[in-house]
C-alpha cells in the first residue's frame, strides 16, 4: 500500500501531517542519513585544515564542492546510501562509502582513505543526532512555541482588568485578575525555556571506546583531544562530552527532555484551565462557518483544540519521559539500545508541535463572555468574608473569622445586602464600616 496521509500508521505523519512536515527536514531517515554525510565532510576539512602530513597537500578551494556533497544532498542521494547498506548492514558504513563514491567523481581517490579515519560508528551517529535536535528545535519547535507564548501575553494584557472569581479546590475563592492567571502561564513557561535553554548540546567524539585510540596511535605526536574539542565546538557548534564510553552519556539530553517536558506539563495545566473556564462559560469560542461541533447536538461548539493539545501533550511527555530515562543507562561501554531509540526523538517533537498549533488555533477562537464572569462574582459576596475579617483583625475586633464563618455558613445566600447589613451591626467606628462596605468581589482582586 502506497505511503500517504490516509495510509500512515502513526497520526504525525498521517492525519496531523500537515502540521509536522517542516520537522522533516531534521528527524526522517533521510535527516539523519544528511546530518552524517555533513558531520563526515565537516571532520575530513578538519583533518586537512589539522593539517595530517597525507593532507597537506589538499587543494583548500575544494572544500566548497566537499560541502556541497552535504547542503545538496538529496533524496536520490539517500536512496543511493540506503541501497548500499542492504550490503553492508551498517548504516554508518553506507555513508562512508557513499562519500568516497563521491570523492572519486572528484578525482580525489588520493585521500578517500582519510574519510571517517580512526572513528566508529557512534562518533557521527553522537553528533549528528545532537545537531539535528538543537536545530529542529531552533528553526521549528521553539518558534511555534513562541507564538503560544505571544497569543498569552496578548490576552493576558487585554484582560489585565477583568476581576474573575477564583476557585479553589473547585469552590469560590477570594477574586483574582483573568489576565494575572493567564500571565501566571507566561511565567512559568519563559522560566522554564530559560532552564532549558542552559542545557548543553552534547556529542561523543572519541574513537572506538573514547580514547581516540586510533589516532593517537598513527600520529602520537598530535593532541587529538585537542582536535576533538576545536572540531565539535568550531566545526559543529557543539559541545564535546569528555571522557565518555563508545557512546554519549546522554546526560544532557535527558536533561533537555526533561526542560521539555515540563514545559508541556504547563501547557497541559493551561488547556485543563482553558477547558474548565469554557465549561463555566467564561469563555464563548467563535464559531467557523461551516464546523460541526457534534454530529447528534447542532448547538454545541466543542473546545476541541485544548482536548488535542491535552492528547498529543500527554502522548509526548510519556515518549520524553522514556527517552531521559532510558538513554543515559548503557551496558559496560556500549550496547545498541541508544541507537534504537534515538529513531523516534521526532516523534514525541511532532506530537508537541501538534499541541502547539493546536492551542494556537484554539487560543485564537476565545471570546471573552464578560457578563457570565460578573453573574459568577454577583453570586458570590461571600468571598469578601476574607476582606472584612481581616480589617476586623486589625481593628481589634473580638474573634471576627469567627463572626465571619457564622455568618457565611448559617445563611443560604450571602448577596450584597446581608453583608452590608452585618457590617452595619458590627461595633466598629463608622469610619470602618464605610471602609468595610466599600469591598465587593468585584473589587476585592489584591494586587497586580
Amino acid at each position: 500500500m502506497e505511503l500517504t496521509h490516509l495510509t500512515a500508521v502513526s497520526s504525525v505523519d498521517g492525519r496531523y501531517g500537515p502540521k509536522t512536515t517542516d520537522l522533516r527536514a531534521y528527524f526522517s531517515e533521510f535527516a539523519l542519513i544528511k546530518y552524517r554525510v555533513h558531520v563526515e565532510i565537516e571532520y575530513f576539512i578538519a583533518l586537512c585544515e589539522l593539517p595530517l602530513p597525507q593532507l597537506a597537500d589538499f587543494d583548500q578551494s575544494l572544500f566548497a564542492q566537499l560541502r556541497n556533497i552535504s547542503s545538496e544532498f538529496s533524496l536520490d542521494d539517500a536512496s543511493v546510501i540506503k541501497e548500499t547498506e542492504k550490503t553492508t548492514n551498517h548504516d554508518v558504513k553506507a555513508v562512508e562509502y557513499f562519500i568516497k563514491e563521491k570523492f572519486d567523481g572528484l578525482g580525489l581517490e588520493k585521500y578517500k582513505e582519510f574519510i571517517h579515519f580512526g572513528l566508529t560508528s557512534q562518533d557521527i551517529n553522537n553528533t549528528a543526532t545532537p545537531l539535528m535536535l538543537k536545530e529542529g528545535l531552533e528553526q521549528v519547535i521553539l518558534p511555534t512555541l513562541a507564538k503560544v507564548l505571544d497569543k498569552l501575553k496578548i490576552q493576558s494584557a487585554a484582560w489585565k482588568d477583568i476581576p474573575m472569581l477564583a476557585k479553589t479546590h473547585g469552590q469560590p475563592a477570594s477574586p483574582t485578575m483573568l489576565g494575572k492567571e493567564i500571565h501566571v502561564f507566561v511565567n512559568r513557561l519563559e522560566n522554564q525555556l530559560n532552564l532549558l535553554k542552559q542545557v548543553p548540546y552534547s556529542s561523543k567524539f572519541g574513537g572506538a571506546t573514547g580514547n581516540m585510540n586510533a589516532h593517537h596511535v598513527a600520529y602520537p605526536e598530535t593532541d587529538w583531544n585537542a582536535f576533538a574539542e576545536s572540531f565539535v565546538k568550531n566545526y559543529l557548534g557543539l559541545e564535546r562530552s569528555y571522557p565518555t564510553t563508545q557512546i554519549e552519556h546522554y546526560d544532557n539530553l535527558a536533561a533537555c527532555f526533561d526542560g521539555l517536558k515540563r514545559i508541556n506539563t504547563i501547557l497541559l495545566d493551561l488547556s485543563k484551565d482553558v477547558w474548565q473556564y469554557v465549561a463555566m462559560n467564561y469563555f464563548k469560542q467563535k464559531i467557523k462557518a461551516g464546523e460541526v461541533g457534534s454530529s447528534a447536538m447542532p448547538h454545541k461548539v466543542n473546545p476541541i483544540d485544548f482536548e488535542n493539545a491535552e492528547g498529543n501533550l500527554g502522548i509526548a511527555n510519556a515518549l520524553l519521559e522514556h527517552l531521559a530515562a532510558k538513554l543515559p543507562i548503557s551496558r559496560l561501554q556500549r550496547d545498541l539500545t541508544d541507537s534504537t531509540v534515538l529513531r523516534v526523538i521526532g516523534v514525541p517533537l511532532a506530537h508537541m508541535q501538534i499541541s502547539f498549533e493546536s492551542l494556537i488555533k484554539g487560543l485564537g477562537k476565545l471570546e471573552l463572555n464578560q457578563a457570565a464572569i460578573d453573574a459568577d462574582l454577583e453570586e458570590n459576596w461571600a468571598v469578601v468574608a476574607e476582606a472584612i475579617q481581616t480589617i476586623l483583625r486589625r481593628e481589634g475586633f473580638p474573634k471576627p473569622y469567627e463572626a465571619l464563618k457564622e455568618l457565611t455558613r448559617t445563611n443560604s445566600k450571602i448577596t450584597k445586602n446581608s453583608i452590608s447589613e452585618f457590617v452595619e451591626n458590627l461595633h466598629v467606628s463608622d469610619e470602618v464600616k464605610m471602609e468595610l462596605k466599600k469591598i465587593s468581589p468585584f473589587n476585592y482582586t489584591g494586587i497586580y
